[in-house]
């Protein structure tokens, strides 16, 4: 998948949820999605990855079934958050609940 129609689908996800605003983290350029100023993603400056929170337990468990398409991101893994890359295959259905989860948290 191009990483355009990858940043398009996660645009798109994280704005279909109530109160989501589009707003870059600190100096970065790349697209960061908050809810009432909480940040729920991020995207890489390159736009080949995002990472999310996940509740107790999520990291792990998508890092040891799949990692390929996930992995504990430096600054906030440490915090629970988790990295995906958008540059192989991924479930979008299965991004977007996680999202979902995120914005929850």
């Amino acid at each position: 998948m191009e990483d355009t129609d990858a940043a398009a689908r996660l645009r798109e996800i994280c704005l279909s949820l109530p109160e989501a605003v589009e707003k870059p983290f600190g100096g970065h350029t790349a697209p960061a999605y908050r809810v009432r100023g909480k940040l729920f993603v991020m995207t890489s400056e390159d736009g080949r990855t995002i990472t999310f929170k996940g509740a107790p337990g999520v990291q792990e468990a998508l890092v040891a079934e799949a990692p390929e398409r996930f992995f504990v991101p430096p600054y906030v893994g440490h915090k629970g958050w988790v990295g995906a890359r958008l540059d192989v295959d991924q479930d979008w259905d299965e991004i977007a609940e996680l999202v979902e989860d995120s914005y929850r948290l």
